[in-house]
Order: structure tokens, then C-alpha cells, then sequence
């Protein structure tokens, strides 16, 4: 029986940005009420403008997440010089409920690529408990990684991502 490859190996995010996890929690985002985001589907910037709807999984109103959106990509996949930017960042979200219920340590800033089409991921980490985390000093440059790291989140528990190119452009990404 042939094995299949999940759609974050196949777009570089389990290597470039994330090292390989077990997906364990449910993780659905919407954005406008009904695009909702599918690994390596296409939203364009106009279908982006406001930050989405997460919805999380789980059982136990106890266990708290923290979720990150980055940009591997910026400015442009041939030169990421500003990988990873951050364009949102949530913490003490309590499973069972979504972003909303959580902190916003970073507000969201809607991606707007102007060359190339750019990966918009969207991690999930499980808290050790509640925490305070600063927001950092800059979006550019984020290092989801070393983020987990610092604070103790270990390997993401979901992630997803989608393509995003600017508003004219056309096509999939090249592999």
C-alpha cells in the first residue's frame, strides 16, 4: 500500500520552517466566513484583508495554545531575506475555543505579496502552561523554531498553510 506524503514535506514547510511533527490537535481556519484554508490551496490578498477564524481543537479547557502565521517566503520566494515574518501571533488560547478567546500579542497584518507566491503557515504549539510572551521587537526574520524553544513549546501539535500571490497573479507554485 503506497504511503502518502503530507502536503507540508511536499511544500517545503516540514524543513524549511517546522521540523517534523505529529499532527495531534484539529485546526481549521476561515477566512470571510467560508474560505476555509487547505494546504497548499491558493487565497488571494483580497480574500485575506481581515484575520481569520480558528478554530481549535481538543478536550480540556485547561490546555492552552499559542498559534503563529509566517511568511517564509518574504519578500519574495528568490529572495527570502525577511523569512520568517510574522504577520500574527496568538498565545493562552484554551482548546475548544479559537484565537479569539486567546491573547493577541501581535496584531494581524494581512499578507501582501508583490512578487512571487509566498506560503502563509499557520502553526500551533501546546503551552506547558499559561505564559506571558512578549511580542517581539520586529516581524522580519522570525524564527518559528527558535520561538518554540525559547518558550518551551516544543513541536508544533497542527499546522496549515496556503499560497498566496499578488492580487493579478496567476499559476501554482512550481516544484
Amino acid at each position: 500500500m503506497p504511503r502518502t506524503v503530507s502536503p507540508l514535506v511536499v511544500g517545503r514547510v516540514i524543513g524549511e520552517v517546522l521540523e517534523p511533527f505529529a499532527s495531534s490537535v484539529p485546526l481549521r481556519v476561515i477566512y470571510n466566513y467560508n474560505k476555509e484554508v487547505i494546504n497548499s490551496g491558493e487565497l488571494k490578498p483580497s480574500q485575506i484583508i481581515n484575520h481569520p477564524r480558528v478554530d481549535i481543537g481538543g478536550d480540556d479547557l485547561r490546555t492552552l495554545y499559542t498559534l503563529v502565521m509566517v511568511d517564509p517566503d518574504a519578500p519574495s520566494p528568490s529572495d527570502p531575506n525577511m523569512r520568517e515574518y510574522l504577520h500574527w501571533m496568538v498565545t493562552n488560547i484554551p482548546a475548544t475555543t479559537g484565537a479569539s478567546f486567546g491573547h493577541e500579542i501581535v496584531n494581524y497584518e494581512s499578507p501582501r505579496p508583490t512578487s512571487g507566491i509566498h506560503r502563509i503557515i499557520f502553526v500551533l504549539f501546546r503551552q506547558p502552561c499559561r505564559q506571558t510572551i512578549p511580542a517581539p521587537g520586529w516581524r522580519q526574520n522570525f524564527i518559528t523554531r527558535d520561538f518554540a524553544e525559547v518558550y518551551n513549546l516544543g513541536l508544533p501539535v497542527a499546522a496549515v498553510y496556503f499560497n498566496c500571490q499578488r492580487q493579478g497573479g496567476s499559476g501554482g507554485r512550481r516544484m
